[in-house]
């Protein structure tokens, strides 16, 4: 079998021969870097909720104390995964979890993966979506408070889902990173896009066509997912204009203005 001399030869023969790899490890980012958002969107709501639960001096002491203690395990969940990469906290975890018996090598690795990616992303997520809960104007709050909403209500009610609007761009953001860190994930064996790109590259030792390769299948991925996250929010935005009816005896008339016109003087 003769092999090509050029660089585009040698990529659509790498193609040819290992496109199923790329396509498999294209397979296991998605689904650990989606998956490990959704999960890790879940845990950061949960600490952010927690983290911003009100106390008074009404609060029984007991539950004042426990409401720290608590802020001080959230807050060192959050400033040791921030503050750690990826990479180490993959090791950490999984030989840790070997050694402690938790884990043995017939557990599948990408559950594994998917674990690891959730609590880092819920790290972020939790300050992301802490951030959005506090933007809401202090009014709504005290708006649904006075209606007779407990702390639970308002914020299930009225405070996330504007802070969830608030903070899309952001999470697509983390979902974006969440596909191009999923690389690290190599060092413990997980069969991601760049593993599998090792492998296509290592029989020929032909490195730099199997990872232009694989960065244009990155570059794919975040495109797209960029563009899909954008027409969400376009579509969380609403209508462009809306409609100010009469009264109820006057129910033909209606007004329809733009939503970004203004009052002039």
């Amino acid at each position: 079998m003769q092999l090509p001399t050029e660089f585009f030869g040698w990529v659509v023969f790498i193609l040819q021969k290992y496109g199923s790899l790329f396509l498999q490890g294209t397979g296991m980012t998605l689904l650990i870097s989606l998956t490990g958002t959704v999960i890790g969107f879940l845990i950061g709501l949960l600490v952010a909720i927690l983290r911003t639960v009100p106390t008074t001096r009404r609060t029984p002491l007991a539950a004042r104390g426990l409401k720290q203690a608590l802020n001080v395990l959230l807050s060192v969940y959050i400033e040791v995964f921030r503050g750690t990469p990826m990479i180490v906290q993959a090791m950490v975890i999984y030989y840790g979890a070997m050694m402690a018996k938790l884990i043995d090598r017939h557990t599948p690795i990408p559950v594994v993966a998917i674990f690891i990616v959730s609590i880092n992303t819920g790290a972020y997520m939790a300050e992301i979506i802490r951030g959005g809960i506090i933007s809401v104007d202090k009014g709504q709050k005290e708006a649904a408070h006075a209606i007779g909403m407990t702390h639970w209500q308002s914020m299930i009610n009225v405070v996330l889902p504007q802070a969830v609007r608030n903070i899309m761009p952001s999470i697509g953001n983390e979902f974006v990173v969440n596909i191009k860190d999923s690389s690290v994930l190599n060092v413990i064996a997980v069969s991601e896009l760049f593993f599998m790109s090792k492998s296509a590259a290592g029989t020929y030792a032909r490195y730099f066509e199997a990872f232009a390769i694989t960065a244009v299948i990155y570059l794919i991925l975040t495109f797209t997912v960029t563009r899909i996250l954008r027409l969400i929010e376009r579509k969380m935005d609403g209508s462009k204009s809306y409609t100010i009816l009469g009264s109820q005896t006057d129910s033909q008339s209606a007004i329809t203005i733009p939503a970004d016109s203004k009052e002039e003087g």
